[in-house]
């Protein structure tokens, strides 16, 4: 199953199946925050840049805590390429914010 999520750009960021499984494989503290990764997409906290043109949304939750989704904008369209929890919010600070 395929879901969607507007960025803050206004455009549609899908989440397929088969990204969900990598992001499981690769970081199994997200098991059961698949909403949130939506969350993440459409209410970021703040949108930052990646260093290859991808976007981070930044969504904290909990004290020090943020859900980071890096994910790729197109003309009409975007795609989820991870998500992760992170600790590690001054490295977030440091890159180009793009929407706060």
């Amino acid at each position: 199953m395929t879901e969607t999520a507007w960025s803050v750009r206004g455009v549609p960021i899908r989440l397929t199946d088969e990204r969900w499984t990598h992001i499981m494989e690769q970081h199994c503290e997200m098991a059961g925050l698949r909403a949130d990764v939506m969350r993440a997409i459409a209410e970021p906290a703040r949108v930052v840049a990646g260093s290859a043109g991808e976007l981070l949304a930044v969504r904290e939750v909990g004290p020090g805590r943020a859900i980071v989704v890096v994910y790729r904008e197109e003309q009409d369209d975007g795609f989820v390429i991870t998500a992760f929890v992170t600790s590690r919010l001054r490295a977030l600070e440091r890159r180009r914010p793009l929407w706060t």
